[in-house]
């Protein structure tokens, strides 16, 4: 229940009396029969004392979350936020920040997750734990599985990309999207885009890096680098999957850079691009990029979670490669954008499996 999940929430919302025709923000108005206010969040975990127990609308709003609030006006909901397992899921460096910026962790038991999902209800579980998480992303998949509900991944710990999970949710029948939700428009989309910019105009990419700092708990979180194994690997190999020719390690760099506090959930991206043109001439290109994180990643996850209902309606099993390829930094099979694009209305229409 952190800063994506208080994005997605207040959305919902924003969107529900809305038309298509004022629907800013949006890549799909619709999908299938499923309008962004169509859904409805019938169970949520977390484990900070400040937010279990609460209902879903009070959480989202509880600290450590800093996200921008662009929509207050939520309706009363009984949805209460249950205890979750804690397992790898808080860093032991967290402890020693200030309580506005860390994890307060609750002393009550956790849940009986999956029995909590079948009495809610729930058709989809959406992963939002901090990167690291590995035994923590693990165990709410095994949850999906023992409680018959798709799952959508949404940070980088590789189970819809790795074989062995993503058979398990096949053999059960079950849809799943992943893995590491991309922005709308974010440093891994706009630096995959400018490095197959490279590649259809002829320039050779020579070496690259991206330096990315924030002041969300996710960059506090990211401090420990023994937690950013698999979140450097998919946002190193989104963009390494766009070039004709696999960079060395040495010439690409990629990742969280540092924790800027008072940047709050704001995202600055710092990129820079050095390649050849015409008669090995060299060339380079800088750029600076400035986005509110969460709500960046909620306008991908709007479209994840109705696609997963369409797949649920549809009697998929296992990975829906065309949305997971274009929604998620480290989808089980990549393709260039433009290509993603296309597989998904394609989807859509009914006229691609998955």
């Amino acid at each position: 229940m952190g800063n994506c999940a208080s994005s997605l929430i207040q959305g919902i919302y924003y969107y529900s009396d809305k038309t298509e025709k004022d629907s800013n923000g949006l890549m799909h108005w619709k999908i299938d029969d499923y309008e962004p206010g169509d859904i409805e969040v019938v169970a949520a975990f977390d484990i900070d004392q400040r937010k279990v127990g609460k209902s879903v609308n009070e959480a989202i709003f509880e600290k450590p979350n800093c996200t921008t609030i662009f929509n207050d006006n939520l309706p009363e909901t009984d949805v209460k936020v249950s205890m979750g397992k804690v397992l790898d899921g808080v860093a032991p460096h967290m402890k020693n920040y200030e309580d506005d910026y860390t994890f307060m962790v609750s002393d009550e038991e956790s849940c009986d997750v999956v029995q909590v999902l079948k009495d809610s209800g729930a058709e989809i579980l959406l992963n939002y734990l901090p990167v690291g998480s590995e035994k923590a992303a693990r165990f709410y998949a095994q949850c999906c599985l023992d409680a018959g509900i798709a799952f959508i991944n949404c940070m980088p710990v590789f189970i819809v990309s790795n074989g062995e999970w993503e058979k398990k949710f096949h053999d059960k029948g079950i849809p799943c999207i992943g893995d590491d939700i991309k922005a709308q428009i974010g440093a891994t989309i706009t630096h995959r885009t400018l490095a197959n910019l490279f590649k259809e105009r002829g320039v050779t990419l020579d070496r690259t890096y991206q330096l990315n700092t924030g002041g969300n708990t996710d960059f506090l979180n990211m401090l420990n680098h023994d937690r950013l194994s698999s979140k450097r690997e998919s946002k190193t190999e989104a963009v390494q999957a766009v070039v004709p020719q696999r960079l060395e390690d040495h010439n690409i760099h990629i990742g969280p850079s540092d924790y800027v506090p008072w940047q709050n959930d704001n995202k600055l991206c710092f990129l820079r691009m050095e390649g050849k043109t015409f008669g090995d001439v060299p060339m380079n290109i800088e750029l600076r990029l400035s986005v509110e994180d969460s709500p960046n990643s909620a306008g991908c996850v709007i479209d994840a979670v109705r696609c997963c209902k369409l797949g649920l309606k549809r009697g998929i099993g296992g990975q829906l490669t065309s949305i997971s390829s274009y929604l998620m930094k480290h989808p089980p099979v990549q393709y260039t954008d433009d290509i993603a694009a296309e597989k998904v209305e394609a989807f859509l229409n009914g006229d691609l499996e998955r």
